[in-house]
């Protein structure tokens, strides 16, 4: 149990063949990139996130959780055309066309389990 959580793949038995060592080698490596290149993934997302304003991002949690513009604006004690502006900035920085996109970047950042958030 020790070895996998110290990240161990795959285990072979002695004796080990050439065909066996250099699949596990490349099922190992396959994974490893696949893990570096989702953690690539989620940095480029955050860092865009990031560059939201706060009063943007406290827009782009409650949009993200299903709230129309006239809850925000209530919500926030602004106007519906302030909140939609933040939500289009929003869009923007965050380089979606979609409210589907943008519930799909806050779901993979784990925004829609934050409690703070659902304030």
């Amino acid at each position: 149990m020790q070895t996998i959580k110290a990240g161990a793949q795959d285990f072979l038995t002695k004796p080990v063949s050439s065909e066996q060592l250099l699949g596990a080698i490349e099922r190992a490596i396959a994974f490893h990139q696949a893990r570096r290149d989702q953690r690539g993934e989620l940095d480029r997302l955050r860092s865009l996130v990031g560059l939201l304003t706060p009063r943007e991002r406290q827009v782009f949690d409650l949009v993200v959780r299903g709230k129309i513009n006239k809850q925000i604006a209530t919500q926030l004690g602004t106007t519906v055309r302030t909140v939609k502006a933040h939500r289009h900035r929003v869009m923007e920085k965050t380089k979606v066309q979609s409210l589907a996109e943008l519930v799909s970047i806050a779901e993979r950042l784990g925004v829609l389990h934050s409690p703070e958030a659902a304030k």
